[in-house]
């Protein structure tokens, strides 16, 4: 039995998430649809993440389990060949047998980008979010230092029910502007349901000014959702690396 560790980029515009659902669309029936097409027999494919509905990836990985022989150069060419246009293998290797693409991993990056600008961007539709008001890139860079290093985000999640683990280590939250965009990458050991959108959301608070960086502080200590920013909008987050 041959454990591949595959790597696949996403568009997740028209997809209900990663993870299979019986009423909607997702990338996972999709690629297991194919893979199993392509291995000639069915296959269940272990993601690495359970993204959000619109959410996308610019690196993905998962892993699958097969008696098939086929190299690995051949099930790239081979299952990219059946996909649609908005999901593309991008490696495959054999990894070792406990190798799992989500209980391995030890860590991911995102990234949420934005088009800062009156005008929408004809090319970004549902690949970045289009936000008007100016941005304070010093002010909004110092406040996103406060999530940096481990700290109890159930303020930061939108299913806390004050049962599951909620402490999570941020290694870094850079911010980087190019013209009329913004990008903030987050490195981290391991996110929440919604952490990233809800932080992304509550900077924007910060940077409008209706919230103070130091209440941070205070959505920490107090556990409490409704006291953070806004969820944002999905379509401007990617997953962009994962590391085991």
């Amino acid at each position: 039995m041959r454990n591949l560790k595959v790597m696949m980029a996403y568009r997740g515009t028209r997809y209900h998430g990663f993870q299979r659902q019986d009423n909607a669309m997702t990338v996972q029936e999709v690629v297991e649809k194919h893979v199993s097409k392509v291995l000639n027999h069915n296959v269940t494919i272990n993601g690495c993440s359970r993204t959000d509905t619109g959410v996308h990836a610019n690196n993905y990985c998962f892993s699958v389990l097969t008696e098939s022989s086929i190299p690995t150069k051949g099930f790239v060419r081979g299952v990219n060949g059946e996909l649609p246009d908005d999901i593309s293998i991008l490696s495959c290797e054999d990894a070792p047998p406990d190798f799992h693409a989500r209980f391995s991993c030890k860590g991911k990056e995102y990234i949420y980008l934005i088009h800062n600008s009156e005008s929408k961007n004809p090319f970004a539709t549902d690949l970045a979010y289009h936000y008007r008001r100016p941005f304070d890139a010093e002010l909004v860079s110092h406040t996103a230092q406060k999530f940096v290093g481990t700290h109890d985000f159930a303020g930061f999640c939108s299913n806390y029910d004050g049962k599951q683990n909620t402490v999570r280590t941020i290694e870094s939250f850079d911010i980087e502007i190019n013209g009329e965009s913004v990008k903030m990458l987050v490195k981290g050991d391991g996110f929440l349901y919604n952490m990233i959108r809800i932080m992304v959301g509550t900077l924007l608070t910060v940077n409008e000014g209706y919230m103070k960086p130091e209440f941070i502080d205070e959505i920490m200590k107090s556990k409490e959702r409704r006291l953070a920013g806004r969820t944002a909008q999905a379509h401007g987050l990617y997953l962009n690396r994962v590391f085991y």
